[in-house]
């Protein structure tokens, strides 16, 4: 009646140890750090930084306790932040010795103290929030003006290729901030632009204005078409900032909108804001030019005239001279997606590119009409260009699918995709909020958060001992396991724990003690009907079950409403809450039942449990079975 088959005692058993496993690295706690990333597309970080980082740390008598690679970035852990920052001196020192065009980014941060053993069996402690971990905190505005000036930009630019490709006539085509202007002779060619203007171009709408003879039209960007480019570009800063800051793995970061114009970024653990505002600004987008061919240009290109008007020069990788010239046939706004790969001739490192419609037509009128000549493909990153190849139009390319190769390595094909793929903003942005919580008020926030729940589960598993007896004891077993199994699961699952977070651990000791209470309570209301200790205990569990059941159901209904409609604080108790309405079910259940099963389970004329004292209803002369 109350045994386990063995294989029910399995399960508990491989519970626990899968639980201690994960949950056990979140007790060694975090080392200041110090990260060091590239802070360019060409550079490459590999064991030779490790090796430079080294040296660097030797050179200035400091030993770090660990170094390693991890991700694409070089982390040095050390016992204390003093000699944190010493380092971060000593190595930024070492490896960017040009400090107005710096090579690597150097940045504080903090790293698990998680033994090798543990980090092997891939377990890691979880995620601490900006409140508990400390880092910086940024507000950023976005200059939704620029937004809309770029679009009518665009826009702009697009009725002056229609107008050519329709052969309407026109006395020219000027932006002024967010309108576009337009002058036209007579009624005929006003009728054409109108017509024009109504069938492609839906967003703008026309205002005219009689000027002599002429007619001048001007096209503004309709309200809900603003409202839909100001949205886009909000999305799209959003997207951009956090494939940057992702996939770079510089910290968790937590990016959300805030208002119609303004953006919140969090990087739990980084303690350097300069470096911070570094990670934001790197953002890279590619141009498109033909290169200058011309006398002149060839003389520049190898050092012996000055650049001809009309042509820039940029550097390859390779340090060589490239004259281009300025206009700029494509940009990164036209790409789709970017990809590392490799030349399906040389079998060498590649990116290839996917272009839209737009881009692919032009792209396709730029090579066909260029044969036989130079065509730059220019990598802009925080304002600085360097020309990624510069290969010879053999012959016309369409179909939106473009490859850039050159001397570059597998590492330095698959950064320069991340970049691109990141993109470039949409609109310019500006901090107009920042701030630096520190590791010290982080350690005081999860010191805290820690004694609120250790004393709320002393406080509990004391009570239950006292009213329940031995029940009470199994009881408050069951409620360290449900905590373990929540920790463990909240560790495996690499959630971000912040002080909402730890408030609803807090609750969910509470509300797990229920199913106990509930379970204790049948049991006892069974012994006082005269059932023997071993069918209460049956009895006890199973028709306790169902109630237990339902209010958790309907506790958990409550967790997935703030989960699915909540943001920030908010879905960190969430997340909590729903895995602690899991566990605590698992635990207050499965597992205490496997306790008592145990304890008593095995006893076969058993007389009496500890379940502390059985109230008799008045007159009924049945003794309680009972401690």
């Amino acid at each position: 009646m109350n045994r386990y088959p063995l294989w029910k005692y399995a399960i508990i058993v491989i519970a626990l140890l899968v639980g201690a496993i994960y949950a056990l690295p979140n007790l060694f706690g975090e080392a200041p750090a110090v990260q060091v990333s590239a802070a360019k597309a060409t550079v490459r970080v590999d064991t030779g930084t490790v090796a430079r980082v080294e040296q660097a740390l030797s050179a200035a008598s400091i030993t770090p306790s660990a170094l390693s690679l991890e991700g694409g970035s070089v982390r040095a852990r050390f016992d204390d932040t003093d000699t944190q920052l010493k380092a971060r001196d000593a190595i930024d020192r070492a490896l960017n010795t040009d400090a107005a065009d710096p090579s690597h980014v150097v940045a504080l941060n903090l790293v698990p103290r998680t033994p090798a053993w543990l980090s092997a069996l891939h377990a890691r402690p979880m995620y601490l929030g900006l409140d508990l971990r400390g880092g910086v905190h940024f507000m950023l505005q976005v200059d939704m003006k620029a937004a809309l000036e770029r679009r009518a930009d665009v826009l702009a630019t697009d009725l002056r290729n229609a107008l050519r490709e329709k052969n309407i006539r026109h006395g020219g085509i000027q932006r002024s901030g967010q309108t576009i202007e337009l002058r036209v002779r007579d009624e005929a060619t006003r009728n054409a632009v109108v017509d024009l203007v109504r069938a492609q171009f839906t967003e703008l709408v026309l205002n005219e204005t009689a000027e002599g003879s002429d007619t001048r039209i001007t096209a503004t960007i309709r309200p809900e078409a603003a409202r839909a480019v100001q949205d886009q570009a909000l999305k799209q800063n959003m997207t951009t900032l956090h494939n940057r800051i992702n996939e770079l793995g510089v910290a968790e970061p937590v990016i959300q909108q805030q208002g119609a114009d303004r953006i919140v970024v969090q990087l739990p653990g980084v303690q350097d804001t300069a470096k911070a505002k570094d990670i934001l600004g790197r953002t890279a987008t590619l141009e498109v030019r033909l290169v200058d061919e011309s006398a002149d240009g060839l003389a520049a290109e190898r050092g012996t005239g000055p650049v001809p008007f009309g042509s820039e020069r940029y550097l390859e990788r390779n340090g060589r001279p490239v004259i281009v010239k300025r206009e700029v046939l494509l940009t990164g706004e036209n790409l789709t997606d970017a990809q590392a790969g490799f030349d399906g001739q040389s079998h060498e490192p590649a990116v290839h590119l996917t272009l839209d419609s737009k881009g692919s037509r032009i792209f396709r009128d730029v090579t066909r009409d260029n044969v036989g000549k130079r065509m730059a493909i220019i990598l802009f990153e925080k304002g600085k260009g360097e020309v990624v190849t510069a290969p010879v139009i053999r012959t016309e390319i369409g179909g939106g699918r473009v490859q850039i190769s050159g001397a570059m390595t597998t590492m330095e094909a698959s950064d320069t995709a991340l970049l691109l793929r990141a993109g470039s903003l949409a609109a310019p942005m500006e901090i107009i909020e920042e701030r630096t919580i520190g590791p010290s008020l982080g350690a005081e926030n999860i010191s805290k958060g820690f004694h609120s729940v250790t004393w709320g589960f002393l406080v509990v598993a004391a009570f239950m001992c006292v009213y329940y007896m031995m029940f009470g004891v199994f009881s408050a077993i069951a409620l360290g396991v449900n905590v373990l199994l929540l920790v463990a699961v909240l560790s495996m699952l690499q959630a971000t724990l912040t002080l909402p977070g730890m408030a609803a651990m807090a609750l969910a000791l509470g509300m797990a003690i229920d199913a106990n209470v509930l379970i204790n309570e049948r049991v006892r209301e069974e012994l006082r009907r005269g059932a023997t200790p071993q069918a209460a205990i049956n009895a006890g569990y199973d028709r306790a079950w169902a109630t237990i059941f339902d209010s958790n159901v309907t506790s958990l209904i409550a967790g997935l409403a703030l989960l699915l409609f909540g943001s920030g604080p908010v879905r960190g108790f969430a997340v909590v809450h729903c895995l602690g309405i899991l566990t605590s079910m698992f635990s207050a259940v499965f597992f205490s039942r496997g306790l008592v099963n145990f304890w008593y389970g095995r006893q076969k004329k058993l007389k009496t449990i500890s379940v502390g004292t059985v109230w008799r209803p008045e007159g009924d002369a049945t003794p309680a079975k009972a401690d």
